[in-house]
């Protein structure tokens, strides 16, 4: 295979690569290609699809066979008195080769066309193996941010609920802020423990697929745009997806080899002609009660067949091809609307990512600007601790919006690629270069 260069490099470079460093998209998606049983499963089934390409070509080849016996006979008819035992036998060899079988013809059409859907699907799965390792990969790192957002929440809140509690001693605050702060401490240690679990989760998710222990990860930089695909692009590629979508080619190759099958049942009225030659070997130890008999004969001719009736059968599946090939008109244009709707949603998902990514970060700022007002605030009387609280949460949940926002934008455009049929392995190198140990 001419990825296998590749996924041993990766291999080597990760077996050999300091713990300090961390592995980027690539590089886990070399290892799952290597390493993923579901990759796997669809590598073995387009071996064994591209094989119908052979089967289908061999029915127009000639075919030879070789037949014989030997026998002990025993003759309780002889004019001889008493019974007579002998030997006898024959060998032949038998050549055909099809003249007009108009039925095995659309079998290798058939066959051609069911390599060229095995390559599709294994395509198919090419790019589902890269979607699933991208999603799982940033969802690793969204999970990774949104608990180091809640751990900074959590210290955050330990110190207002410090400051609550020396300030109630004191008398300068009432209990109440105490008891808010108390609140949110509590609610945000169970956050983190959630926040735990599912980055375990994620991570579990991701070493299926590489069945190993998941490396450090390069971390999205948070200094990088996200604007990876331009308006042009976008357009382009969701008006490209109704055409080029694997899927679609996927619907359309299974519409070709069902139309050869409606071919195919109705060859079955039709007659067959092969050209047959064969020659043999006889003998028979007691042909005539004489000395035996070896015979050697050879033949050469054409065969025709033409059938007349066989209850129906021919017919019914007949009418039967015609049902599957409407069904696999509907199932391309069913491939052809979902293509476009997916590529619909993924660049309404691009652009909905990008620009809440911009509104969001303004957000960030704007919630420091006013964290740090309330703490002036309440320095000076004005705001109370539950003001302060009440920023700091408002804040620390904009800043995992914003990661969040960021990882969903990249990975619609993953999916948008993915939907025109364009996706392939320099996506994720351009992935990488947004990426930072």
């Amino acid at each position: 295979m001419r990825h296998l260069p590749v996924v041993a490099a990766a291999l080597a470079a990760l077996a050999a690569m300091p713990t300090a460093f961390a592995a980027n998209l690539s590089e886990i998606y070399a290892l799952a290609r290597a390493e993923d049983a579901q990759f796997a499963a669809a590598l073995h089934t387009a071996t064994a699809g591209r094989e119908k390409s052979v089967q289908g070509r061999a029915l127009l080849l000639p075919s030879v066979a070789v037949t014989g016996n030997l026998r002990r006979n025993h003759d309780g008819s002889s004019s001889w008195d008493g019974y007579q035992s002998y030997t006898s036998g024959a060998a032949s060899l038998t050549a055909t080769q099809p003249l007009l079988r108009q039925a095995n013809r659309a079998t290798y059409e058939q066959g051609e066309l069911q390599a060229l859907l095995a390559d599709q699907q294994l395509k198919l799965a090419e790019q589902d193996l890269m979607l699933r390792v991208s999603r799982g990969y940033f969802e690793v790192l969204q999970a990774q941010d949104a608990l180091a957002t809640v751990g900074a929440q959590r210290e955050s809140f330990t110190q207002q609920l410090a400051q609550a509690k020396r300030s109630f001693e004191v008398g300068l605050s009432p209990v109440t802020d105490v008891n808010e702060a108390q609140s949110r401490h509590d609610l945000t240690l169970a956050q983190e423990i959630a926040g735990r679990n599912e980055l375990e989760f994620k991570r579990r998710t991701l070493e299926k697929a590489i069945n190993r222990p998941l490396p450090p990860l390069a971390r999205l930089d948070p200094a990088v745009s996200i604007d990876i695909l331009s308006a042009e692009q976008l357009q382009q590629l969701s008006d490209a997806a109704e055409r080029s979508a694997t899927q679609v080619a996927i619907g359309t190759t299974g519409q070709k080899i069902a139309r050869f099958e409606v071919a195919k049942q109705d060859a079955g009225h039709l007659p067959t002609i092969d050209l047959v030659g064969s020659v043999g070997r006889n003998h028979n130890a007691n042909y005539n009660n004489f000395g035996g008999q070896q015979l050697r004969p050879a033949s050469i001719g054409i065969e025709v067949s033409v059938p007349l009736y066989q209850g129906g059968a021919i017919s019914s599946r007949a009418r039967e091809a015609v049902a599957n090939l409407s069904r696999a008109d509907s199932e391309l244009e069913n491939a052809r609307r979902q293509a476009r709707l997916d590529a619909r949603q993924a660049s309404l998902g691009v652009q909905s990512g990008t620009a809440l990514n911009q509104a969001l970060r303004q957000a960030v700022s704007s919630g420091e600007t006013q964290v740090r007002s309330t703490q002036r605030g309440l320095e000076v009387g004005v705001r109370t601790r539950v003001d302060v609280l009440n920023a700091e949460q408002q804040l620390f949940t904009t800043r995992r919006d914003l990661s969040a926002a960021r990882y969903q934008a990249l990975i619609a455009g993953l999916q948008l690629k993915a939907v025109a049929g364009v996706i392939g392995e320099p996506d994720l190198r351009a992935l990488d270069a947004l990426l930072k140990d």
